[in-house]
């Protein structure tokens, strides 16, 4: 059976990288990218009208930004909400969290390349959240003393060998094609390993799963 693509719509005031990033997308046999924007305003308009399955939006744009649009497309209070990646060239923790806060499934920055762009408008249909590694690391590594073991949190001992490896390079801000490789498995071995992690763990994405092991120690090498 055939599979209907996922249908993205690009927010960018800079034709050059709607343009780039539409390339890298319709490359892929399960993405489209069936709308442009190049402010705001008209970002949220064609959202609300085509309702595509994940908007792409820079954070600097003409008219409403990419934190305003995140909002009133995903953010609390939205009846229907639409899954919103953010991608910035922007590296600021302000915008990280008041994405999230407002509803983003993701947030990139602009030279993480195009597997992790690809991973990202995957896992927002998922309903996973993907944040670039060097984020994710920067952002956990506050936790980076492991605290005492809290009650109903569950233990290392609750994951396999194999997990707690996979875990650790989750909290390194590894993706999964380079836990693969690293490993010596396959991209699909390492995806399952995560859904049982985060099943065991009671966690909803790979950024809880980082902030588990940071939290207990897995992290540290």
């Amino acid at each position: 059976m055939t599979r209907v693509p996922i249908r993205v719509l690009l927010a960018d005031d800079q034709a050059a990288v709607r343009g780039a990033f539409r390339i890298i997308l319709d490359a892929q046999p399960d993405i489209t990218v069936v709308a442009e924007a190049g402010d705001g305003d008209s970002a949220i308009a064609q959202a609300r009208h085509l309702r595509p399955d994940v908007v792409l939006a820079d954070i600097r744009m003409p008219g409403a930004d990419g934190l305003e649009v995140t909002r009133r497309l995903a953010g609390p209070g939205v009846a229907d909400p639409l899954r919103v990646v953010v991608v910035t060239t922007f590296d600021l923790d302000e915008y990280v969290n008041t994405a999230l806060r407002d509803g983003a499934c993701g947030f990139l920055l602009k030279r993480s390349g195009p597997a992790l762009l690809t991973e990202a408008v995957r896992a927002a249909v998922a309903g996973d959240t993907l944040i670039s590694p060097q984020i994710t690391v920067r952002l956990l590594r506050r936790l980076a003393a492991p605290a005492p073991h809290r009650p109903g949190r569950p233990s290392p001992e609750a994951l396999t060998a194999r997990e707690r490896e996979i875990v650790a390079h989750v909290a390194r801000g590894h993706t999964n094609a380079e836990i693969a490789q690293a490993l010596g498995l396959s991209p699909g071995t390492v995806k399952n390993h995560l859904a049982a992690v985060q099943a065991k763990l009671g966690t909803r994405n790979r950024v809880e799963v980082a902030a588990w092991a940071w939290d207990t120690g897995e992290a540290i090498p």
